[in-house]
């Protein structure tokens, strides 16, 4: 008995010690298989595997150079990281090894970077702080998944040896999110800026009115927020972005290198706005707050010159909150305006957005009028959209106007992925997967000078999405495929190769807590779900 109760001492001793090792990394870790570098979503440019892995560990440190840019850097990579590994990980500019992140000239571009793994450390180099962070995210991918939990978690940490070389293919890298038809908080907004981040995406594009709701403060016309937005779709409490809001969300995407790009849809789309003063409606009666989901029964009135008044004032409080290049000005479903009228609109408003010092965009309507030089028009039309008006995009791009392709039966997120998703529309078709995935941005619309594609969106329409649950089911798994569209290099699409690195993510989204759809196109391994 005596023998047996020591035994039974023993194990237990063992097995505090097992979870003493787990807790505190004092044990070795049992080895494991490092990711392959080849592996990652975005597809990298290049990737030459070789050498021996790098090892995070007690000691490690992650070094940045003497620049404020670098070290934001590395002490986001840093929060990442300690809480799953239990590692102080310092963020120094003293010593070497360890990981290190560096700025220094090199074929990088705004947005390029090389890692360099093996025994000694990791290396990431860029020749902007973009670029760095962009391998951050490389980094995070990987290692296991379990460093995106928040609880110390065993290991190993093993980043394989060798070098990854890589730049996008597009400068424009974006989703856009819905917040007219439902709102959605600060917090939801920054939720989702961390979820793009992580496959680099570099725009978010804010649809901050429609029918639905205005979500933007402006001092000069008070009502737009405090009445205009206090409703959305099924008649809730809506809600709207103070400035200091707004700045906020700013901040949080450029902290991860994103631009905000901030949309007032008009001269349609306009119904809060016309519900909040008479006097932007031709006949000066203020239509009913509107809480349902048609289009285009709205339009501001181009024959008078209080609506230029009012978008001279919306323009000019809004670009003074936005450092970014962009200002978006919708021009979409405009139905109830004539053409002649949305023209007199359109050759009006494009000018004061260059008064404030913003370059125009647009959503490919725009096409149907003059677009202002250096302009981008932005594709939502299908696989099926009438030639005609392909045919007016086509001209426009041809006479020197970007194009940002959306098609909407490829690359809308809130379209259903089948008849049975719960969430969603269906008006573009169902858009599963392997089809907003299989596609090709640069060959998509004949004719049109591959220097015009300016690059890619997903846009996130809210009509049915009313929390971060409801976002990420209908962003996961397809926004990943819609990012590799945008950086990876036409040469690597290629969707039987694609699908076995996008099942690898779904533990990573586990780890995160990020709801997501499990589509039967994809071959989830037991880690997914």
């Amino acid at each position: 008995m005596r023998q047996h109760r020591r035994t039974l001492r023993l194990l237990g001793s063992l097995l505090l010690v097992a979870m003493a090792a787990s807790v505190t990394g004092a044990a070795p870790a049992p080895q494991a298989s490092p990711t392959p570098l080849d592996r990652i979503v975005p597809a990298p440019a290049s990737a030459d595997p070789g050498g021996s892995p790098y090892r995070i560990t007690r000691g490690t440190h992650i070094r940045v150079d003497g620049s404020r840019e670098t070290r934001a850097v590395g002490e986001y990579l840093a929060k990442i990281l300690r809480p799953s590994t239990g590692y102080r990980l310092p963020v120094t500019a003293q010593g070497a090894g360890g990981i290190r992140l560096r700025l220094a000239a090199g074929p990088f571009g705004a947005e390029g970077y090389r890692l360099d793994s093996g025994r000694g450390g990791v290396t990431i180099t860029a020749a902007r702080p973009a670029g760095l962070f962009h391998g951050v995210q490389t980094l995070r991918q990987l290692l296991p998944a379990a460093v995106e939990k928040d609880s110390v978690q065993p290991g190993p940490w093993l980043v394989a040896g060798g070098t990854i070389t890589d730049t996008p293919r597009y400068g424009w890298r974006g989703a856009m999110l819905d917040v007219s038809r439902h709102f959605f908080t600060v917090e939801q907004v920054k939720r989702y800026i961390d979820q793009l981040a992580l496959y680099k995406i570099n725009k978010l594009h804010l649809h901050l009115s429609d029918d639905q709701g205005w979500r933007i403060a402006i001092d000069s016309w008070p009502r737009l927020a405090t009445y205009g937005g206090s409703t959305e779709v099924g008649g809730g409490p809506g809600g709207f972005y103070t400035k200091a809001d707004y700045r906020e969300i700013v901040r949080y995407a450029s902290s991860r290198h994103l631009e905000v790009v901030p949309e007032i849809d008009m001269p349609g789309h306009t119904n809060a706005a016309l519900a909040s003063y008479a006097g932007l409606n031709c006949d000066g009666v203020a239509p009913p707050l509107y809480t349902g989901t048609e289009v285009g029964f709205s339009s501001l009135c181009a024959g008078k010159e209080i609506t230029y008044d009012f978008v001279d004032d919306v323009i000019r409080e809004l670009a003074a909150l936005t450092p970014g290049r962009y200002l978006h000005i919708g021009g979409d479903e405009a139905h109830s305006t004539s053409h002649e009228d949305y023209v007199k609109f359109m050759d009006r408003v494009q000018p004061i957005v260059a008064k404030y010092g913003k370059t125009v965009v647009g959503w490919h309507q725009l096409t149907g009028a003059t677009p202002a030089k250096g302009a981008l028009a932005q594709y939502w039309g299908l696989d099926g959209t009438s030639a005609e008006e392909k045919a007016r995009v086509v001209k426009a791009a041809q006479g020197g106007t970007g194009l940002i392709l959306s098609p909407a039966d490829r690359v809308y997120l809130d379209m259903k992925y089948t008849k049975e998703t719960p969430l969603g529309l269906s008006w573009a078709g169902y858009v599963e997967v392997k089809r907003s995935y299989d596609w090709d941005p640069g060959a998509y619309l004949p004719g049109v000078p591959g220097a015009a594609v300016r690059g890619v969106e997903a846009p996130m329409w809210s009509e049915t999405l009313e929390n971060s649950e409801h976002i990420e089911f209908m962003t996961f798994p397809r926004l990943p495929g819609v990012a590799e569209l945008g950086w990876s290099p036409a040469a690597s699409h290629d969707w039987e190769r694609y699908k076995g690195r996008l099942a690898a993510q779904a533990e990573r989204w586990e780890a995160l807590g990020i709801e997501w759809y499990r589509s039967p196109q994809v071959p989830w391994g037991a880690g997914g779900g």
